[in-house]
């Protein structure tokens, strides 16, 4: 056991399985006192089943740490209130709050239903907020804390899986903007972006050249869950850890800009802007141009 999180009560949504569930034993095993909440649904959103919360919160107990195990839905109100609750009600504060819960229902958006629109973007997006607006109530009574919300490089867009790919975005989104809004608080608030095998990742029809294993990721977030990064100013940064990597994602910013003097019309846009406000290269066109490429040679392309 560590001291990294010593006295301090997070709370860890998806915890029951994959990277969720290595967020939180290793916060447990860095001392602190754990919430486990999963809705023990499939990799579809399907067949839940609150075992495996309770599985997690007893390897916990087993290797000398505290834990309690909710299975309550985060995609609802009430469910991440309860989680939240949970916390207070047992341990009386809570010191950190890691939004790990995510499903996938892939299909390419001219295919796409509603229902497979919806429970994506509740799930990863709502789930994400829900727990935050019930955290950011504590932590900011308490003046301190911190929440953690996960994301993905599809943010930046997926052939076959927009809607996962909208709700990474908007959980980048959500999570900067409670950075800015907690901050006189004393609350901080980062992204992690793992590239790991989970059963999500299964899923990917690509072999990816950085990989790792959940057990990666854990020690980033336990480092943003601990005062060292609140000491840092660690706040408003979206993360990726992929096995040894690290990166830091950039902030959004404008690039280039043009003026006109006077109205723009269509007209004079086509002339000026190509060569001077010009574009940024998406590097996701070459992915899937790779992709088109191997499909044809019946093959996966290596990324």
């Amino acid at each position: 056991m560590g001291n990294f999180l010593a006295g301090k009560v997070v709370a860890v949504t998806g915890a029951g399985r994959g990277i969720g569930r290595a967020v939180a034993l290793a916060c447990a095993a860095e001392g602190a006192k754990v919430v486990v909440n999963d809705y023990g649904v499939s990799v579809s959103g399907a067949e839940p089943t609150s075992e495996v919360a309770a599985a997690v919160a007893k390897e916990i107990e087993t290797a000398g740490g505290e834990a309690i195990a909710v299975a309550d839905d985060v995609s609802t109100m009430s469910g991440g209130q309860r989680v939240v609750d949970t916390a207070v009600d047992r341990y009386g504060r809570l010191d950190g709050a890691v939004c790990a819960a995510g499903i996938l229902r892939e299909r390419m958006i001219f295919n796409m239903t509603e229902q497979e629109w919806d429970p994506v973007i509740a799930t990863h997006l709502k789930g994400t907020f829900t727990v935050l607006r019930a955290a950011s109530a504590v932590m900011r009574r308490q003046r301190g804390g911190t929440f953690i919300g996960f994301t993905s490089g599809n943010h930046q867009g997926s052939v076959s899986q927009a809607n996962y790919a909208a709700a990474k975005g908007g959980v980048i989104s959500l999570v900067r903007s409670a950075a800015l809004g907690l901050r006189k608080y004393g609350v901080t608030a980062n992204c992690v972006a793992p590239v790991a095998r989970t059963r999500m990742s299964a899923e990917v029809p690509m072999k990816l050249a950085e990989m790792g294993e959940p057990e990666d990721v854990a020690p980033l977030v336990v480092y943003l869950l601990s005062e060292r990064a609140r000491e840092q100013a660690i706040t408003g940064q979206v993360y990726t850890v992929a096995g040894p990597k690290i990166a830091v994602w950039a902030q959004p910013r404008e690039l280039r800009a043009a003026y006109a003097d006077g109205a723009w019309t269509p007209q004079r846009i086509a002339d000026l802007l190509p060569g001077t406000v010009g574009t940024d290269p998406m590097p996701m066109l070459a992915l899937v141009d790779a992709m088109a490429e191997a499909a044809a040679a019946k093959a996966r392309p290596n990324l």
